[in-house]
């Protein structure tokens, strides 16, 4: 089903700082070629560290643009904020200079949500994407339970929908597959044994519904699996 590449780590502080290099370099080609790159990245605990380590690379921020794959319907204030997690690990150091397009503003309205897409349209396509995996194969917040996934797969979604998976705590935010699946180089971030299982059944055969990952392991783009224990 896919031709993703696997890079095995020997431990999670090597995965996190060669991924930071590795997209680092992806993002000053993308700069030099097109004069401006835009970075989507995850939110969760588990990125915190690659996204501190690529903070520090030396590159024109000021030419790239980050974006999240998903947010939290919460205050930035929350501990469980994608965007606090973002400004507090990424947005210093070197990459201060860089332009956080959040998803702040969102309350339910089709305005709200409109007016976000509006914020993103201009910064697509995604360069490098960074994305995770849960236990149960989602990605971004394209949970197999949500009632709004067939619309979030739909070649023909809007950048933006938001979405209420059933065994999540709050309602959320997420990029569709058509604008995940349109970036230019795509790495999946796994640690531990029970999503490295998850991610041999995501690699077989089977429709996106079932496991939302095949979304970006499908992609036309180069796709890496990065893993630690």
């Amino acid at each position: 089903m896919s031709e993703a590449a696997f890079t095995p780590y020997p431990d999670r502080d090597s995965l996190m700082r060669g991924l930071a290099e590795l997209v680092a370099d992806q993002l000053r080609a993308a700069v030099a070629t097109k004069g401006r790159a835009t970075l989507a990245v995850p939110g969760g605990t588990t990125p915190g560290p690659f996204l501190t380590w690529l903070s520090e690379a030396d590159l024109g921020w000021e030419n790239v643009a980050v974006i999240l794959t998903d947010e939290r319907q919460v205050p930035e204030t929350s501990e469980r904020s994608n965007t606090r997690l973002v400004r507090e690990t990424l947005m210093q150091n070197a990459a201060i200079a860089a332009t956080l397009v959040d998803f702040l503003g969102a309350d339910g309205t089709d305005e709200a949500l409109a007016a976000i897409r509006d914020r993103l349209a201009p910064v697509l396509p995604i360069d490098v994407l960074v994305t995770g995996m849960g236990g149960d194969m989602h990605t971004a917040s394209l949970f197999p339970d949500a009632p709004e996934l067939a619309a979030a797969l739909d070649p023909d979604a809007p950048i933006l929908l938001g979405i209420s998976p059933a065994g999540q705590p709050e309602a959320r935010l997420t990029l569709t597959a058509p604008v995940l699946s349109a970036a230019a180089a795509a790495h999946v971030l796994i640690t531990g044994p029970e999503k490295k299982a998850a991610l041999e059944h995501a690699l077989a055969d089977g429709p996106a519904a079932e496991a939302p990952i095949r979304v970006v392991l499908s992609a036309p783009c180069p796709v890496t699996v990065h893993y630690a224990d």
